[in-house]
């Protein structure tokens, strides 16, 4: 019979749906293991090759935890809302609901037909309002506890898209979704206080086994630094405060910028004590359409101008100095204001050739005129008063406890983390759970009234001034205040995508509980996730996000543990057979329908994992595919060579034990490659032997489960070797003793020239080697009548016999 592959994985996938096969028990006396991978977004293109890499990745760890004796919980949803959807539904004039509805069942059907073991009893849905209720849930304990609250902000606008975009969403100065034009706009914001944990977030990494470079872009997003912060008074008499990491070079300023929508700005406008005005507006209007990325682009024109009428004042010498406002400084970060040392900073010292103001050196070490000494992290303080001839650390010191001392300054820590926009003026994302009284101000929805559902709409487009759809809705917007029953309205914007996927994880725990978002018993079980992998794209914004939840649900008493991730990885891309990255418009997207019809989902799945280290990006080829199939047709074919007899033969003995640890371990450390090689050689002896017992047959198919599970799994019940399904059976176990093979085989030199090759034990020692070897009938010619003046022998690889 040939291997029918279509009617094999049928035939697997309905009997595992059919006996919840891979459903996670309630039974918390079993030890757990909880993989994870990221729930995808349900686009209307469905999966492309690239994403079941993570899928099968994850997939073959929770197969072989199954067989190991774990109770796995390894489950799917939807991260299903989304500004794609409703774009969509606007240009089609149908209800997001229904688009994703669509999306999700094609998404589904495809992960279905690769043999993923998904739980799927505790499928989510960001989307439904039995699971948003608890997203609002947090949201509205966020409020309580000052965390989420509302700001007057600039903010990325994007003009096609009629929405705020985080500046994560701006890439090349346009919208990431769309390619729109994007603006900047003062709007009143939803934000969450992500930066009162940012600390933790940086401390709390030693206690989790994430890889080096996902911890490293953790740490780097969130930019803590030690400096000062220095208070600049100025000729109005009001403060400029700036945050400096290098309150040393204090003695080397030479002007001060302010970001374009500074307040004092208007503040000193109005006043008339500013005389160039008109032009400050005109440069902030300007500033407004350009995004931050713009703004703070390292390689761009330096503009700015100088403010007429009001100057700064040095607080280490007490000297003016000019006041400009330019737009590479961001009133969102910082204080808005910035000291600038143009001696010893390459964007100081353009902008100060640029117009014309002084550069004083004040780390030793380069010619500041000709550019700036940056190289200045050591070094000798010099032109800095009371600081001169003291080494950088030292003269840091001394100036902060001067400032200190003066109180012109105190010592800080800061982060580049900014709060977090919660804000989105759309339709289709979860409605925020608060009320406007203009009495009580913001006030939160009983939690009884949660869900609070988004209302029926038939026009998704936003205002004219971008408001949310919401807002035109006035018999949804006009509610009564909870807390004195007069007049109120709802919050019109929704919230960020981030919001269903920064908690999700939880309620695969307890999906079907209406209580709360997931009972204490099943937390406390299940969580922290013990692997979750996903894209490196992911590992700063989404794994912040999702910590900073957790992390408040645990200070709430809501989650037993600090962390929702004990380990994390990420997978590398797989990239279109052009070495691109895949995408419609460059033609070289391949689709997973494709190769299964064609070839299987356990041919799909064993080449994504033999593509290439797992970490790493790699290229589809349609020709190496090929190679996985041939090795399925050839494990098909073993049974063709099933003999009687029990355990492993003598011929086999060494090299299954030396495969099973091999695949053990390598599933454990992302090898999936290497595990695929071995039992590829494996299945190379077995057929040079021509013969297999039952139990090597048995225990390669246990070996190989995990990554071709159909094929196993019929191969295991074809040949009846085994009570049950194959999934149930018990992982293979191997013999460390065993693993070393009993003899070796040595190459036989003359002068460093192979002219033989022997077997030997081994543990054979040297001279019993070197008599082995000159035994040899061609190595005994050629020692014939020659002296050997050196022999040499290195265990388990040659002998080399040095003659004259």
């Amino acid at each position: 019979m040939n291997y029918d592959f279509k009617q094999i994985e049928k035939k697997w996938q309905d009997r595992w749906e059919e006996d919840k096969t891979f459903a996670a028990t309630t039974d918390y006396s079993k030890p757990k293991f909880y993989p994870l991978v990221e729930f995808p977004y349900p686009s209307g293109q469905g999966l492309h090759v690239g994403h079941p890499r993570s899928y099968t990745a994850l997939d073959i760890v929770a197969r072989k935890r199954r067989l190991e004796g774990y109770n796995v919980l390894y489950p799917m949803g939807w991260d299903a809302f989304g500004l794609p959807t409703e774009n969509y539904a606007i240009k089609n004039h149908i209800h997001p609901e229904i688009v994703t509805r669509q999306n999700v069942a094609r998404f589904k059907s495809q992960l279905r037909s690769l043999g993923l073991s998904f739980d799927w009893d505790r499928e989510i849905n960001t989307t439904d309002p039995s699971y948003y209720k608890w997203t609002q849930w947090i949201f509205l304990q966020l409020f309580k506890k000052g965390l989420a609250y509302k700001k007057e902000m600039a903010v990325n606008f994007c003009t096609s898209c009629k929405v705020v975009l985080a500046n994560e969403e701006v890439v090349g100065g346009v919208c990431e979704r769309c390619g729109g034009e994007v603006v900047r706009k003062v709007k009143s914001q939803w934000m969450l206080g992500i930066t009162e944990y940012a600390q933790r977030l940086i401390d709390d990494l030693d206690e989790v086994n994430f890889i080096d470079r996902v911890k490293t872009s953790q740490i780097n997003w969130i930019g803590r630094s030690t400096g000062a912060e220095v208070d600049f008074s100025t000729t109005e008499g009001d403060k400029l405060t700036v945050y400096t990491t290098r309150p040393d070079t204090l003695f080397g300023v030479t002007y001060m910028v302010l970001s374009p929508e500074h307040p004092y700005i208007d503040q000193w406008g109005q006043a008339g004590k500013v005389h160039n005005l008109d032009a400050l507006l005109s440069y902030r209007e300007q500033a407004a359409r350009k995004s931050d990325f713009e703004r703070t682009e390292l390689v761009k024109e330096k503009t700015g101008v100088c403010i007429d009428g009001v100057r700064a004042v040095n607080p280490v010498n007490g000297k003016e100095i000019p006041i400009f406002v330019s737009d590479y400084v961001l009133m969102s970060y910082g204080t808005g204001a910035i000291m600038a040392v143009p001696g010893h900073d390459t964007r100081d010292w353009e902008f100060a050739k640029t117009f014309s103001l002084p550069i004083i050196e004040v780390v030793a070490g380069g010619n500041v005129e000709k550019e700036a000494y940056t190289d200045c992290g050591t070094g000798t303080m010099v032109n800095s008063g009371f600081l001169d001839g003291l080494t950088v650390d030292e003269a840091k010191k001394a100036i902060v406890e001067w400032l200190d001392k003066e109180k012109k300054g105190h010592p800080k820590v800061n982060f580049k983390l900014r709060d977090w926009v919660f804000s989105r003026q759309r339709y289709w994302g979860e409605p925020i759970p608060i009320v406007h009284c203009d009495k009580c101000g913001f006030v939160p929805i009983p939690e009884d009234q949660l869900p609070l559902k988004l209302p029926e709409i038939e026009d998704f487009e936003q205002t004219e001034d971008g408001q949310s759809p919401l807002a035109k809705l006035d018999s949804w917007v006009n509610t009564t205040c909870p807390h004195c029953g007069g007049p109120a309205k709802r919050e019109t914007d929704t919230m960020p995508q981030w919001a269903g996927s920064s908690w999700y994880f939880l309620r695969y725990c307890d999906p079907h509980n209406d209580k709360e978002l997931a009972s204490k018993e099943a937390l406390e079980y299940w969580m922290p996730v013990d692997w979750y992998n996903g894209g490196m794209e992911h590992t700063t914004l989404h794994l912040l996000y999702s910590r900073f939840w957790h992390k408040f649900l645990y200070d709430i008493g809501v989650v037993p543990t600090k962390e929702p991730y004990n380990k994390r990885t990420s997978h590398g891309m797989i990239l279109g057979e052009n070495g691109e990255k895949m995408s419609k418009s460059r033609g070289n997207v391949v689709n997973p329908d494709d190769i299964v019809e064609q070839y299987g989902a356990d041919t799909l799945r064993l080449y994504e994992m033999f593509i290439g280290d797992f970490e790493k990006a790699a290229p589809w080829s349609a020709d190496s595919i090929k190679g996985c199939c041939r090795f399925l047709e050839r494990t098909w074919g073993l049974g063709k060579l099933l003999v009687p007899g029990e355990g492993y033969s003598a011929a086999l003995e060494t090299s299954f034990h030396k495969t099973i640890k091999k695949v053990t371990e390598d599933i454990e450390n992302l090898k999936f490659n290497t595990a695929i090689a071995a039992m590829m050689a494996l299945i190379n002896e077995i057929y040079a032997q021509k013969a297999v017992t039952r139990d090597e047959l048995r225990d390669f198919l246990i070996m190989l489960n995990p990554f071709a599970p159909h094929i196993t799994e019929e191969m295991f019940e074809k040949y009846s070797l085994g009570q049950g399904m194959l999934s149930h059976q018990k992982w293979v176990q191997y013999d460390e003793s065993k693993c070393v093979d009993a003899t070796v085989e040595l190459a036989v030199q003359v002068n460093g020239k192979v002219k033989a090759r022997i077997v030997v034990p081994a543990n054979c020692d040297k001279e019993t080697a070197i008599r082995l070897a000159k035994d040899h009938a061609a190595i005994a010619a050629e020692l014939t009548g020659k002296m050997p003046i050196k022999e040499v022998y290195v265990p388990g690889r040659l002998v080399n016999i040095v003659i004259k």
